[in-house]
């Protein structure tokens, strides 16, 4: 079984590749100032969760890592489409990203975006290249990237975010919208992510209901954790600005609840997380890890 190293070594390879195989400036390529911006946000570090997520998930399933590469490629690609256009003026106006300043800042508000674009576009490409010339049965594969769009899409990242805009500043204590918020912007890609590696593999309904389960989970745990954060941590370490939501009067775990309801709330997601993984034995302890180390963040 591949550890989480080898498996973020692999995508941060193949992403890296996948952005050179087609710069340029001649028909057919994409031109080197687009590249670049794509390039900045897409390898500048993190944990790679999602990509590594669809690995593992296929992986324990059965299926094949090296088929599924370019499916866990475009889900970070996507992911960093996401961050790229979240810091972006309109949206959370933010200058840091990764300990990083974030990409309008470096390249214009004009050109992240279309960064922001081509990301998104380029990782469909992705997929329906792998799709077509791969060996991965085509009902499966379709499975999987329909698994990916819906994550990232309307009812998914992009309900949520919208849900989240419209929260800020109006001062609504409401349960039910946080965790629609939750659901959307931050879980729904980690459900994304685990169903379309376990539909690589041809995984059974029990694994899929199995893995859906953790993720929605596991990404409440990411965001409310994520919250907790923005009051508690080491601003130098935090990799992005601290203390935004609440000066922003964002709708978030510790505005609703407190930081100590906040912090029992992602006890009980880590619960629920790792009570969901019970049907993959020993070989769900990636996962396990996963959210064991999710619960005790510090940055």
């Amino acid at each position: 079984m591949s550890d989480a190293s080898e498996l973020k070594t692999r995508v941060e390879e193949r992403l890296n590749a996948l952005l050179h195989e087609t710069e340029g400036f001649t028909e057919g390529q994409i031109p080197g100032l687009l590249a670049e911006s794509m390039r900045y946000s897409l390898l500048a570090g993190g944990k790679r969760l999602r990509p590594c997520m669809l690995l593992k998930a296929c992986e324990i399933n059965g299926g094949d890592v090296s088929s599924a590469l370019d499916y866990a490629c475009a889900m970070e690609m996507i992911h960093t489409y996401s961050l790229i256009h979240d810091d972006l003026p309109g949206m959370d106006d933010d200058c840091l990203r990764r300990g990083k300043p974030t990409n309008h800042v470096v390249f214009g508000v004009g050109q992240a975006i279309l960064a922001g674009d081509g990301l998104l576009t380029f990782a469909f490409e992705t997929m329906l290249k792998a799709a077509i010339n791969g060996s991965i049965l085509h009902e499966n594969a379709l499975k999987a990237i329909y698994a990916i769009a819906r994550g990232a899409g309307v009812t998914g990242m992009v309900a949520g975010q919208c849900a989240d805009l419209y929260a800020e500043g109006r001062g609504e204590a409401d349960e039910k919208l946080l965790k629609y918020i939750h659901a959307g912007k931050t879980a729904a890609m980690f459900i994304g992510a685990v169903q379309a590696g376990a539909h690589l593999a041809g995984a059974d309904e029990e694994k899929l209901f199995a893995l859906t389960r953790f993720a929605a989970n596991f990404g409440r745990l990411f965001q409310v954790t994520d919250d907790i954060l923005d009051v508690t941590a080491d601003a130098d370490k935090f990799g992005k600005s601290k203390g935004k939501d609440e000066a922003e009067g964002k709708l978030t775990a510790v505005s609703l609840m407190g930081l100590e309801g906040a912090k029992r709330c992602a006890k009980d997601l880590c619960d629920s997380a790792l009570d969901a993984l019970g049907v993959f034995g020993e070989k769900g302890d990636y996962f396990r890890r996963l959210t064991l180390d999710m619960a005790k963040r510090t940055y």
